[in-house]
């Protein structure tokens, strides 16, 4: 089977972040699935963890990332019953993937001096009429810029194509 390649986002990104953070540097892919961006982190040279809801995605993203020689640490977790772990990654990646409730939690989980990558879908992707259609899962025009209020934002884009997406890289600093 082969992989969807990374986020090209994330591919252009990784290595300015892996840059502004402090030696070894722990990240974490949150909603992993089968861990095309965990195994980038891992290869990258980030103490890798990822999250999902699906054990079985979990022990594959685990499985793929041991065949690529990297190591990635899964662990299954309801994210809408279970926080992250407070001030303990220096990266938080996040793509295709949006639980308004969880914004609190990644924000405290990432450590001061820290980087959150974000990127998913807007409001706008209905109109490719492909993608996701709830509004549950789409980003008003905005939203996640607002999301990181008090962060440093290093980078931010909506786009409308090829598909309709916010990206967003942004830095905790002390005061937020």
């Amino acid at each position: 089977m082969i992989d969807d390649p990374p986020s090209p986002f994330v591919v252009e990104w990784l290595p300015r972040v892996a840059a502004l953070v402090e030696p070894s540097p722990c990240a974490l892919d949150v909603a992993m699935g089968r861990g095309r961006h965990a195994r980038l982190l891992a290869r990258s040279g980030f103490r890798t963890f990822g999250v999902d809801v699906k054990l079985a995605e979990v022990r594959d993203a685990v499985a793929r990332a041991r065949a690529d020689a990297v190591v990635v640490r899964g662990w299954c977790a309801d994210l809408t019953t279970s926080d992250l772990p407070r001030g303990r990654f220096d990266v938080i990646l996040v793509t295709r993937y949006l639980q308004r409730d969880l914004f609190a939690s990644i924000r405290e989980a990432v450590k001061t001096g820290g980087i959150a990558l974000y990127e998913t879908f807007t409001v706008r992707q209905l109109g490719h009429r492909v993608g996701p259609t709830s509004p549950h899962h789409l980003l008003e025009t905005g939203e996640l810029i607002r999301r990181f209020e008090g962060f440093e934002v290093l980078f931010y884009e909506e786009v409308s194509s090829p598909e309709a997406v916010a990206r967003i890289v942004a830095r905790r600093t002390r005061r937020s």
